[in-house]
């Protein structure tokens, strides 16, 4: 593929990298800085649905579930059509075939991993209400949400998170994407 220049557009601007996980993960931290070093476009799934159809929990108690998924899937098939994205997707978004079909097909989907308590330490944030944490024992919940999603996550390249700072995640991430660029044969 060639730019308008002529030149061989870079490989990492023909299509997209997704990150997906669970809450807390370190998605939309991690996925701005893989963005900027990348030279791609970030887009917050969760971000798009809140600017186009207001606050999630309010989604969820208006609508329900259903509907946000709904709304995810609407926004799976946008950004198919897109390239040069760096897409991080709410927690059980890429738990939907459906999604996985439409965006898998433009980039390289990662998984970014955490444990129970790193996630708990996370997510404990008074001015952000996370709806599927609304439980009286939310480190409990978390767990079992996780046990839920463990084999949906474990069909995508698994980034640990625990330990290491969000530079550290961008890195492997940007090393990943460049170990996967196809080399480009030039003449003598």
């Amino acid at each position: 593929m060639s730019s308008s220049t002529g030149a061989p557009t870079p490989p990492h601007q023909t299509h997209n990298v997704i990150l997906t996980g669970f809450m807390g993960t370190g998605k939309t931290t991690v996925g701005r800085i893989v963005a900027r070093s990348m030279h791609l476009r970030f887009v917050d799934t969760d971000r798009v649905i809140v600017e186009r159809h207001g606050p999630i929990p309010e989604i969820f108690a208006a609508h329900g579930e259903e509907r946000f998924r709904e709304l995810e899937q609407a926004i799976a098939r946008e950004l198919a059509s897109k390239r040069g994205l760096l897409i991080s997707t709410g927690g059980r978004m890429m738990l939907d075939p459906r999604n996985v079909t439409a965006l898998e097909a433009t980039g390289t989907i990662y998984c970014l991993v955490a444990t129970v308590e790193d996630i708990f330490e996370r997510t404990r944030n008074p001015n952000r209400v996370r709806p599927l944490l609304d439980a009286p024992d939310p480190k409990a919940r978390i767990s079992e949400l996780l046990d839920e999603r463990r084999d949906g996550y474990a069909a995508f390249t698994q980034i640990p998170t625990t330990g290491l700072t969000p530079h550290q995640v961008a890195e492997q991430i940007h090393a990943l994407e460049c170990a996967a660029e196809p080399t480009v044969e030039t003449s003598p």
